[in-house]
């Protein structure tokens, strides 16, 4: 929940404090290459140094990992559409 609260926090600073609208889509994107990527490596790594030697936990570690980092990924869009909205109040 905490660190939740925090990635919101910051996607709030990141748009108010960047000038302009942010690329929303892009950042979406990119948090999605980042999602696989370190679901790949975190999938990887569970299974040769603990969650067995199965396809099936590499496979469970990669879904695992990248849906969690597209649900953070999310709410720091949604911190910047805040963050831009605020900059345009403040304007």
């Amino acid at each position: 929940m905490w660190f939740e609260l925090l990635i919101l926090i910051i996607g709030i600073a990141f748009g108010f404090l960047r000038p302009g609208k942010e690329d929303k889509w892009g950042l979406l994107k990119t948090g999605a290459i980042v999602g696989i990527v370190l679901g790949i490596i975190f999938g990887l790594l569970g299974m040769f140094l603990g969650a067995g030697f199965t396809i099936g936990s590499m496979i469970s570690g990669i879904v695992g990992t990248f849906i969690g980092i597209i649900i953070l990924v999310i709410i720091f869009i949604i911190g910047v559409f805040i963050g831009d909205f605020l900059e345009g109040l403040k304007k």
